[in-house]
Formats: C-alpha cells, structure tokens, sequence
C-alpha cells in the first residue's frame, strides 16, 4: 500500500506543490488538506509547509495555529502521527505548541536567501532516518523570521534530550540561538526547520542536489516500519 502523506494549505502557503512533488518523488502519495476542514482524511503523515501563512500578520504562523485543521493535526501528532514543519510550518508547530521555542525576525532584519549547509544532528526522529548524525547536507533557505528562540532552560533540555535536528555549518544565516536550524519533540514524530529540502529533490538544484530527498523517503522507512506501509 503506498503511504498517503498530507500537505496543509494556508491563505499565503506558497510551497505546497513543490511538496506534493518531492513526495511523489519519494514515492508516496500526495493528499491536499485545506486549512478550513478538519478531516485529515485518514493520510499517515503531514507536512505544513512554508510561504507566508496570513502574510505573517500578528506573527509568523500566529493565526494559522487556530485553522480548524490543526485541532486535528494536534492531537493526531500528540498520538503519533509523524508531522514535518517547514519554514512557515515550523512557525506554526512552535505557535502550535508542538515544538518548544518561539520563530522571531533575523537578527539582521533582512530576508535570507540562499543554500545552507547544514549538520544532521539526529537521525532518530521520523523524518531523518535515512540520514547518520553527524552527515553534512546542502539545503535551500529562504525567510524573514527565521530566528529560532527559546529560554535558557529549554535550550539546555533539547541539547541534553538529543532534540536538536540540524545545526547550522558554515555562518548562521539569521541569528538562531545555539546555530538551532531545527528541532523535534520527545517522541520524535514531530519534526520543525527552517531551511526547505522540497527544493532539494532532484540533481538540477545545484549544490544542494538531492540532499532533500532524504526527509521524504525517511519518513516512507519509519511508516514501514511500524507497519503503516507496505516497504
């Protein structure tokens, strides 16, 4: 059976298509979920992907976070469901309450665009596992609020508890504390970052290459593996 992976639409996404395509490319099946409906129509994983939900009004990924589609997606992250948050939707799983920490304005206060190295921290979440810690990957990065914060405490937790997912190599592009370029929560099914490996799923994307393609097929081996999907 070939696994059915979400993609949430927002007012302002700008990314969901370059989504369903990296999905198909790994292999799955591509499901659009609209921000307004709460049937999440039964997929076994969800990407909220990036742009700029609500034009970033209030805060980036504010409003989206009371969507009727996130009641859902929270409490079907809360009993498992894997769920990866690019850019914008990192924004949102942090608004959300899924993901500690807070995504503010650069410290420079200009929009960032360009390909971004990066340190795979973890490859124990549900997103990685096709990836080894330590490896260094090219991901395409694009943002305004790309900022990530958080509290001494929380910091400490997510270093201490293996939580970090990627590190920014190579300069820090917007002042993210710690060189944080992405997190996941305990159980490891929710997985937020800022840079977006939906563009880095075919050879043609310069350095960055198919760098990206791991999220996707990652994701693909752990639905196998807990039995969801056939391998």
């Amino acid at each position: 059976m070939t696994a059915r992976i979400g993609v949430i639409t927002f007012p302002g996404s700008l990314d969901d298509r370059d989504t369903h395509r990296a999905i198909r490319l790994a292999g799955a099946e591509p499901v659009a979920l609209w921000h307004r409906d709460r049937d999440l129509q039964g997929v076994d994983a969800t990407v909220l992907p990036g742009g700029f939900s609500y034009g970033d009004y209030l805060r980036a990924g504010a409003i989206s976070r009371f969507s009727p589609v996130m009641e859902s997606l929270v409490e079907a992250a809360r009993d498992g469901l894997p769920v990866l948050g690019i850019c914008n939707g990192f924004q949102v799983l942090t608004e959300s309450h899924l993901l500690p920490g807070a995504m503010v304005r650069n410290d420079h206060l200009h929009f960032v665009c360009r390909e971004q190295k990066l340190r795979v921290e973890t490859a124990a979440t549900a997103w990685t596992g096709d990836f080894t810690a330590g490896q260094e990957i090219h991901i395409p990065l694009k943002n305004m609020d790309g900022r990530y914060v958080a509290d001494e405490r929380t910091l400490d937790e997510l270093e201490a508890e293996g939580r970090v997912v990627f590190r920014y190599l190579d300069g820090n592009p917007n002042g993210s504390l710690r060189d944080i370029a992405g997190i996941t929560n305990e159980a490891g099914n929710v997985v937020g970052l800022m840079p977006h490996p939906e563009h880095a799923v075919e050879p043609l994307i310069g350095t960055a290459g198919t760098d990206g393609l791991g999220f996707f097929t990652s994701v693909l081996r752990t639905l196998s593996t807990v039995g969801k999907v056939s391998a």
